[in-house]
């Protein structure tokens, strides 16, 4: 995969911020922080400083615990996703 797109994001912008959405690694490359870097890389831009992020993740997933590890908290639940968002700081 040298060389090849292994992922996709979209960051959307909000009344309240941004919504993340899409984020994907391909699971070829799945455990080796390029989803570390690509989140922290988003949440420094400018148009969400200060702003709250939002996001959802299925059920059980992994990526749960990316975002948790930022800072993302559980706003609410239902049988299929995981709502979670971050209040981020000016500087």
């Amino acid at each position: 995969m040298e060389g090849s797109p292994v992922g996709c994001v979209s960051l959307k912008p909000t009344a309240e911020g941004a919504l993340l959405e899409h984020f994907y690694i391909h699971p070829d490359v799945q455990g080796r922080r390029i989803g570390t870097e690509v989140l922290q890389k988003l949440l420094e831009k400018d148009e969400v400083r200060g702003k709250r992020v939002i996001l959802n993740v299925l059920q059980g997933s992994r990526a749960k615990h990316l975002y948790e590890r930022f800072g993302f908290l559980v706003d609410r639940e239902d049988e299929v996703d995981v709502f979670m968002s971050i209040q981020l700081t000016e500087n």
